[in-house]
């Protein structure tokens, strides 16, 4: 059978991961029901049962507000850093990431330096500052000196748009998930997810949410490092064994010549478009520092040094389990590229390229079971499953947050609630977050909604970053130059992607040609939020404005000592 050249898929790559849709699993819409995997099961129902006694255990540790949203800020450095490493490494990371690595070679590289080079600046100019200037969230950093009203509304807002995509394409991503592997019907196991999400945050906040991102960080680095052992082992440890049998595997799958087989150890198409790649790289750096949910997990911590410490372990923790991911997208072409059991041969007969069993995003599975056994392949599973759960539970927080935290208690009833009624409606917000996101599973089952995960970050990148960076350094911020700026970059994102080839041509089917020839919106959409930021704020000269810019000095000095923080413990 005569097989697609590298070049064409490096280009069909290229396209998936410019659009974004390398995060969450592109494939996995394509995924069939498959026959009950008993192990993956069992061991899936052990770690449910263990997550939900926890959950009931954090309940009666969760009694007001500042325990449900950050576990009373009880949480040491390090365990707030392997749960912001939970929080950070999904399924898409785990199964993407190492496809991109099985189909085009070194470039899935670039995804894993993306994700990581975020990490500095969240830890140098982020997380202490946020640590001393706010409370329960994002929120109350961008409205500590400016206007509760409007600043909360945005961002509660433009964090409820980033959690809506991300939320979504983990509920389908986890549907699709369970019907391959468990052999579980597609709605059936977005319910399950939904009631799972639900009991963990309505019942046990913060607190349980940390705990099961803990355990499943545990899990999957213990899962990958094993796989990781196992490939290295097979190539004597040695890498330079591991490219070269690599490029000989490739070779033959593919039909290619050793010498065009060897370009998969080069840089590729995935940075052919300059633009696309700039807007990539922004969207990663920058959307780091802008994802509510992770920027929530600064909280749960004591003071500022644990805030600094939770980034450096959760930055040693990431950084490991990309290097994995790796290898393990190179052990893939080793272990599974050739091998019939993992190969769709009717779907190849059809593409004329190489295709696996539930679509190439499942490569990291099928390895497992290479490398394991049917017995390691039921717990890869079930940690993939737990991967999912554990993330889509500090989305729904962070969602429950900004609707309860920020638009209830503080837009519409200007901060004359009680901690009691606050805590309710964050239930009350929670059970519907769950509800709507098990809706959009079910009614997205068919569409490929991986583009969502990627628009997150260009939200984040593009609406909340700019304006909680200048929120902390710059004077002269104002209200209005904040929500102008706030509101371009969120509506220039939206706009952006909408219009561009991934949603208007691949997914709405509306035409041919996409109005926006370019995949990411950051590199227009971001620059775009700073100067709306700067130019309507030099440019208001109002008594508020000018006392807002007076306000600054206290913010800057609490910001970078913590005085004046209600029970702050390190000064």
């Amino acid at each position: 059978m005569k097989w697609t050249s590298l070049k064409a898929q490096a280009a069909a790559a290229s396209a998936l991961m410019m659009s974004g849709m390398a995060f969450a699993a592109p494939d996995l819409g394509a995924a069939e029901q498959q026959a009950t995997n008993w192990p993956a099961i069992i061991m899936f129902l052990i770690f449910v049962g263990a997550t939900l006694f926890i959950t009931k255990w954090a309940a009666k540790q969760t009694t007001n507000t500042k325990d449900f949203y950050t576990a009373g800020g009880g949480i040491s450095g390090f365990q707030n850093g392997l749960a912001i490493a939970g929080d950070y490494m999904s399924a898409a990371s785990f199964l993407g990431i190492s496809a991109m690595v099985f189909m085009s070679g070194f470039d899935g590289l670039l995804y894993s330096l993306g994700f990581m080079v975020g990490w500095p600046i969240v830890l140098f100019l982020i997380a202490e500052r946020l640590r001393n200037l706010g409370k329960y969230n994002l929120s109350d950093v961008v409205s500590f000196r400016l206007s509760e009203k409007p600043v909360r509304t945005l961002a509660a807002f433009s964090s409820l748009v980033v959690v809506a995509f991300y939320l979504i394409a983990q509920m389908v991503g986890a549907g699709q998930l369970i019907k391959l592997l468990f052999g579980l019907n597609y709605n059936i196991a977005v319910v399950l997810v939904g009631l799972l999400m639900m009991a963990y945050v309505m019942f046990g906040g913060m607190l349980a949410t940390t705990w099961v991102q803990i355990i499943k960080a545990v899990l999957l680095l213990s899962g990958a490092t094993f796989m990781a052992f196992m490939v290295m082992k097979g190539v004597g440890f040695s890498f330079t064994n591991m490219f070269e049998q690599s490029i000989q595997v490739f070779s033959k799958v593919h039909d290619l010549s050793l010498a065009d087989a060897a370009n998969i150890m080069g840089p590729g198409s995935l940075a052919s478009n300059p633009i696309d790649a700039i807007s990539l790289g922004l969207a990663l750096m920058f959307g780091t520092a802008g994802l509510p949910h992770i920027l929530m997990r600064f909280f749960t911590v004591k003071d500022a040094k644990e805030a600094r410490k939770s980034v450096v372990v959760a930055t040693g923790f990431i950084g490991y389990f990309y290097l994995l991911t790796f290898i393990i997208g190179f052990g893939a072409i080793l272990y599974v590229a050739n091998n019939p059991q993992f190969l769709d041969v009717a779907k190849m007969a059809v593409t004329g390229k190489l295709e696996l069993v539930g679509g190439n995003n499942m490569a990291a599975v099928h390895l497992s079971d290479a490398v394991g056994g049917d017995l390691f392949m039921g717990f890869i599973s079930a940690v993939a499953f737990a991967t999912i759960l554990a993330v889509v539970a500090g989305l729904t927080l962070s969602g429950a947050s900004a609707i309860s935290h920020d638009l209830y208690a503080n837009v519409f009833k200007k901060g004359q609630t009680t901690p009691e009624s606050e805590l309710r409606m964050s239930k009350i917000a929670t059970l519907g977050l769950a509800i709507f996101a098990m809706i959009l599973g079910i009614l997205f089952e068919k569409q490929n909604v991986a583009f969502m995960v990627g628009l997150a970050f260009s939200v984040a990148a593009c609406a909340n970053f700019p304006v909680l960076v200048l929120s902390m350094f710059w004077k002269g911020l104002t209200t209005r130059g904040a929500v102008i700026g706030g509101v371009a970059g969120l509506v220039a994102a939206v706009t952006l992607i909408v219009l561009s080839k991934a949603v208007w041509v691949d997914t709405l089917q509306i035409s041919d040609t996409p109005i926006n020839p370019f995949n990411g919106p950051a590199i227009f959409a971001m620059p775009l939020s700073f100067f709306c930021c700067w130019l309507f704020s030099i440019t208001d000269n109002s008594a508020q404005a000018q006392a807002e810019r007076k306000a600054f000095d206290a913010q800057f000095v609490r910001s970078q000592t913590g005085i004046g923080i209600s029970g702050a413990s390190d000064h």
